[in-house]
């Protein structure tokens, strides 16, 4: 049963398993991961596992976890920024052994839920034009597609989320 946990040190080699299996290059959506991070040594790790824990008022980072295997990442962005307004509020990855399980609609369902919990009303999500899974998944969890947008990294649609006050 996976569940999804805050980032931890604890999960090294899991996390650098997963990272190995994308392939080069910083294309783990929902981990945060920037080209300054030394994801492998330990000291490195340590660093950039502080930095998301940091960064926990703005932005909320989770992993999926299953049993000892880091299983994708989900990372929600706290506010409408600049960045959030290319990117969208929540961006999701599952490493290519873990995909077809249903996994991102199960950690997107649960990040909805905290976004509910701190208040937000409307999400905006973004995805590769490409990118039919997670386009599926958004749509799935109640996306409405807005349009397509030529950003830096090719055509993106780009999806709101409206979502129903905490029931109290």
């Amino acid at each position: 049963m996976p569940d999804l946990i805050a980032p931890t040190t604890r999960l090294h080699r899991a996390w650098l398993d997963a990272h190995a299996e994308w392939g080069p290059g910083l294309h783990e959506d929902g981990f945060g991961l920037t080209p300054a991070d030394d994801v492998d040594s330990p000291a490195g790790f340590a660093a950039w596992v502080k930095r998301l824990t940091d960064e926990s008022a703005q932005t909320t980072y989770r992993w999926i976890r299953e049993g000892h295997q880091v299983l994708g990442g989900i990372a929600l962005r706290h506010h409408l920024d600049d960045y959030a307004l290319r990117v969208g509020h929540i961006g999701f990855g599952i490493r290519p052994s873990a995909r077809r399980r249903g996994l991102a609609s199960w950690a997107l369902g649960g990040m909805l839920d905290q976004a509910r919990q701190l208040g937000m009303d409307r999400l905006l999500l973004v995805c590769d034009a490409n990118n039919i899974a997670s386009a599926t998944t958004i749509q799935r969890l109640g996306g409405v597609f807005e349009e397509v947008r030529d950003t830096e990294l090719g055509p993106a649609q780009r999806y709101w989320i409206t979502l129903p006050p905490p029931s109290s």
